[in-house]
Order: structure tokens, then sequence, then C-alpha cells
């Protein structure tokens, strides 16, 4: 048995991520992005469908992220444990990988018809980038655990990032004036400047992205 790769999904194993973040940092000069994800409620498909339903839950998340994986010259996918998958991209900036991993939950929750009873399955992600959230791979690591967790705090189905990038991301793509009108928008409707950007990205993938 190879014990670097996953038996279920064939993708690299949890055991052999470590080696894999440190290898991604080592070979690649600019940088490498590291997203953490986890199927959203995943024990509740198991109970309901049982254990055969949630490794069709599992391979059809693998298939999804192995798509987004190719996309990208040299990503490695991840299964880390139970319903817990990373993706290493190497060359990508934080604004890149966030935007791709906003694609990958939309493809995810939008693939119910390969799903157990047609259930609408959702993942939430966290994402970081080395050397801009982290000096090595144990710190890139703990970066992307902390955006995963920030993520689940605005309630799942969502891409998170480390909690100290929000504001500077969105800096990154709009004017100051833009930023305050977001601001004084979320403070209005009682929801989260991210969630906000977030319903605004998805509707824009659902208008463009047709492929």
């Amino acid at each position: 048995m190879n014990k670097e790769r996953d038996p279920l999904t064939g993708l690299v194993s949890g055991g052999a991520m470590h080696g894999a973040i440190e290898a991604a940092i080592r070979d690649t000069a600019d940088g490498v992005a590291m997203a953490l994800m986890d199927i959203d409620r995943f024990g509740e498909i198991n109970q309901e469908f049982g254990a055969e339903a949630g490794d069709q839950v599992l391979l059809t998340v693998t298939a999804l992220l192995q798509q987004e994986a190719e996309a990208s010259r040299g990503a490695v996918a991840i299964r880390v444990s139970g319903d817990e998958f990373a993706l290493l991209l190497p060359e990508l900036t934080l604004e890149q990988a966030f935007l791709r991993m906003e694609r990958l939950r939309v493809l995810v929750q939008g693939a119910d018809g390969q799903m157990p009873g047609g259930r609408t399955v959702t993942i939430t992600i966290g994402v970081a980038q080395y050397p801009r959230d982290a000096k090595n791979g144990a710190e890139l690591l703990k970066a992307a655990d902390a955006a995963l967790m920030a993520a689940k705090e605005q309630g799942r189905n969502a891409v998170g990032l480390p909690p100290n990038e929000e504001m500077v991301m969105k800096s990154c793509y709009y004017a100051a004036a833009a930023v305050r009108k977001l601001k004084a928008l979320a403070e209005r409707v009682g929801r989260k400047e991210s969630v906000l950007l977030r319903e605004a990205l998805s509707d824009l993938l659902r208008k463009y992205d047709t492929a």
C-alpha cells in the first residue's frame, strides 16, 4: 500500500501533507497559496444516507478538486482526513487563490445532481499564502486553518481569509470610497462585509461562468 496516497480518493494522504507543503515552498520562487476545506455537516450525510453515500460525496468533491488542481501547474490536492481536504497552489497570489476557491465552492454547491438523494452539499474553505501570511510550512497550515475557522464563523459555505487579511484584500481591488460604502451597507443590513462580497461574487460567476 502506498502510504503517500489516500486509498479512497487517490489524493496525497494527510500523512504526506507536511512534506508536500515544504516541497511546494522549496520549489516555488513566487510563493504558494494553500486552501484548507471541510465538507459542511458531512456527519449528517453519513447518518442519513449511510457510509457508501458518504464515500460518493467524498469522491464527487475529489473530482471537482482535481479538476481545479489540473488548472494550475504544480498544484497538489490532498485528503487531510475524513471530510477535510487541502489544495496547494504554487505561484498564485492570495487574491487569485481566493477567486479560484470561490469558483470551487460554487461548483460543489451546484453538483447536487451527483449527490445522494439530490442533496445540496456545500464546502467551507480557508485560504492563506506563503510568504504573505507565513514564514514556513507550519505557519502556512496554521494560517489556512485560521482562515477556515473564520469562514465557519460566517455560517459555512464560504471562503475565508486569515483574520488580518480581509480588509487588505478588499483594498487591493476597490477604491477607498467603495470600501467605505461597503462598510456602511454591511452595518445597515446587519451582515458582514465579507458575506456581501461573497454574494456579489457568486452572482457574477453565475452570470458569466457558463463553462
